[in-house]
């Protein structure tokens, strides 16, 4: 059920309840509702079947990615169990900005055979797919853009060399980015996916890090090339980045996108009003009310969000900036219990 759930609502679809997904990193709940170690391979899956999720957000960059040239490690700081995602900064390759102006990404990390690719990716979805038989898997890419352009340089970097020189760094360097995940696209294009996740974390929590025209002179039109050979093909184009970008949404969907996938810094009313009835609404919770919270204010905030959820076609409920490892134990059942019980449709 939980499959034909989340099939429907990405294509607008009235379903018995609101569909759901989670972008789980909370160990501590993946045991007690599985009673499996998080890391054995099967409990993705029984976690996500105990909790009724019918979509499973996912990208997919390729075998390769951008292995074969220079990138910027930031570091990672806890954000795990146990502290197992925690990594050192490393030294930027990039040491001036005249080093990330002459960038050019086809160059630096080449462009794998297109049969190749398609084969691959064809190959990675159906595996997901076998993994993951009662849930809804994208195809997608992360790198789009500025996560392209984050990945090589890091954001000081990036950050100095566009405010040297905006005009070619939006024209040439974003260009070359642009060019490589078209690459990609066109292979996804091929495959039998029906959605595709497009990531790319092009803004900050507080908005836009450029000028507004820069994003519509050297992002917008080129989310709108490569969206076009998905969209020719027949597949529903979903968009997601971190941070705060609702003041671009007319820009997205005048781009091809089919639904967003959002932060909860977005404003949700307004997102459900303005989109709720014709694009896929990925989002709703906050989970620093689930992690700081009293079980008083999950209630009000799951009622808030589920008031509007149950009235769009496309809603997929889940808490949009991911869910910890700080969630009490309590907090989340309590939340999972609510969340089964208020999306539940009753037209």
């Amino acid at each position: 059920m939980s499959y034909e759930i989340g099939r429907a609502a990405l294509n607008l679809q009235w379903t018995p309840r609101v569909a759901r997904t989670e972008y789980n990193d909370n160990d501590e709940i993946v045991r007690h509702l599985t009673g499996l170690d998080p890391r054995d391979p099967m409990a993705r899956r029984r976690f996500s079947d105990a909790i009724h999720l019918d979509y499973l957000w996912s990208t997919n960059d390729g075998p390769r990615s951008y292995t074969k040239g220079r990138t910027t490690d930031m570091g990672h700081a806890e954000y795990m169990e146990g502290g197992v995602d925690f990594r050192e900064q490393k030294p930027c390759p990039f040491k001036t900005a005249a080093d990330v102006l002459g960038f050019d990404a086809v160059k630096e990390y080449g462009l794998m055979d297109f049969k190749e690719l398609v084969n691959y990716y064809e190959t990675s979805y159906r595996q997901a797919r076998a993994n993951y038989p009662n849930q809804v898997i994208s195809g997608g890419y992360y790198r789009t853009i500025v996560s392209g352009a984050i990945a090589a340089f890091g954001w000081d970097m990036l950050l100095t060399a566009a405010g040297e020189d905006p005009e070619k760094f939006g024209r040439d360097v974003l260009g070359s980015i642009f060019e490589l995940s078209l690459h990609h696209c066109k292979a996804w294009a091929e495959t039998s996916i029906e959605f595709f996740m497009c990531h790319d974390d092009m803004v900050w929590t507080e908005g836009p890090f450029m000028s507004p025209a820069f994003y519509r002179k050297y992002i917008f039109p080129r989310y709108r090339e490569l969206w076009r050979p998905l969209k020719e093909a027949g597949k529903r184009v979903l968009f997601c980045s971190d941070g705060t970008f609702d003041m671009f949404l007319a820009d997205l969907a005048a781009a091809g996108a089919d639904g967003f996938c959002f932060e909860p810094t977005n404003d949700l009313e307004r997102m459900v009003r303005d989109y709720g009835q014709t694009h896929v609404l990925m989002g709703g919770a906050d989970c620093r009310t689930l992690a700081f919270g009293k079980i008083s204010a999950i209630e009000k905030e799951l009622q808030w969000v589920f008031k509007m959820a149950r009235e769009c076609p496309g809603f997929v409920f889940a808490t949009g900036n991911h869910f910890p490892a700080n969630i009490p134990l309590a907090n989340a059942l309590y939340y999972f219990e609510r969340v089964d019980q208020l999306s539940r449709r009753t037209r």
